[in-house]
């Protein structure tokens, strides 16, 4: 008897003290869940799903206070993050995904992954989830001060949702937090931990906030990753920047998803 592909959805998913805007295309393809950058929205994932095409079963949201639509919280941590998957995942009656990640999203991918070994298909970190110590207490006075002085700019673009309704000190937090989690003794063990096919594709040049080749001198801490982890390896170097890499590099990001789910297969 056959059964009936999931409906396309798009709604508001109540989780905790919030609620998330969410859309599923449906359909019985593989599923892919897309978790956006820090202060990104799911629009960013336009072109990859675009390039994939109607044969996967795409599911995108919004994080806490982020876009246009997504609810406000009194938690902004990385670990109501990790929840947050869970949450989307169960509300759409997915057992399964591949997991994708860009920037923020790449280290909310690789822990999630290696909490949920049995329900990754494949993961692919997009300029993302490098065991590197950039966080110290200067760092993190730099990152507090950036976003307070940046506050004008972004309460003038956040009723178009391109910036997050945070406060400046919680998005200053929410980036401190991370600094702290990519630290090599923090984020290491966890890429070591990870038993599914994962593929990194790597930007190049500087990202939001960084300085010279502060964000090159980063992505070299992947070499370590790949020579520990037999499951990971880099599928792509691409020439744009942490930024445009959705926009301008997205083949390298659908190869590397359609990559990881054939490995999975094959596995199965």
């Amino acid at each position: 008897m056959a059964t009936t592909a999931p409906a396309a959805w798009t709604g508001m998913l109540p989780v905790e003290d919030t609620a998330l805007a969410v859309t599923d295309t449906g359909g019985s393809g593989t599923p892919v869940v897309y978790l956006n950058g820090q202060f990104a929205t799911q629009g960013y994932w336009r072109h990859v799903i675009a390039d994939l095409g109607p044969d996967w079963r795409h599911i995108t949201y919004d994080e806490r206070g982020r876009g246009r639509k997504s609810h406000l919280s009194a938690d902004y941590s990385f670990e109501a993050a990790l929840r947050d998957v869970d949450a989307v995942l169960a509300a759409r009656g997915v057992r399964r995904a591949v997991v994708v990640g860009w920037s923020y999203g790449a280290y909310v991918a690789a822990h999630w992954t290696h909490r949920n070994p049995d329900r990754a298909l494949g993961t692919v970190l997009v300029d993302g989830a490098f065991p590197y110590d950039w966080m110290d207490e200067a760092m993190a006075e730099r990152i507090t001060t950036m976003f307070r002085r940046l506050n004008p700019l972004m309460r003038l673009l956040r009723p178009t949702g391109l910036t997050p309704r945070l406060t400046p000190a919680e998005q200053a937090q929410s980036n401190i937090e991370l600094g702290w989690i990519s630290r090599a003794d923090a984020l290491g063990p966890v890429l070591d931990g990870i038993t599914v096919p994962t593929r990194y594709v790597v930007a190049s040049g500087t990202s939001f906030g960084s300085k010279g080749d502060e964000q090159e001198l980063i992505r070299t801490s992947l070499t370590g990753v790949t020579e520990r982890n037999p499951n990971i390896t880099v599928a792509a170097k691409v020439p744009s920047n942490h930024g445009a890499l959705l926009k301008k590099d997205y083949p390298a990001v659908t190869a590397a998803v359609r990559e990881v789910a054939d490995l999975s297969r094959e596995r199965s």
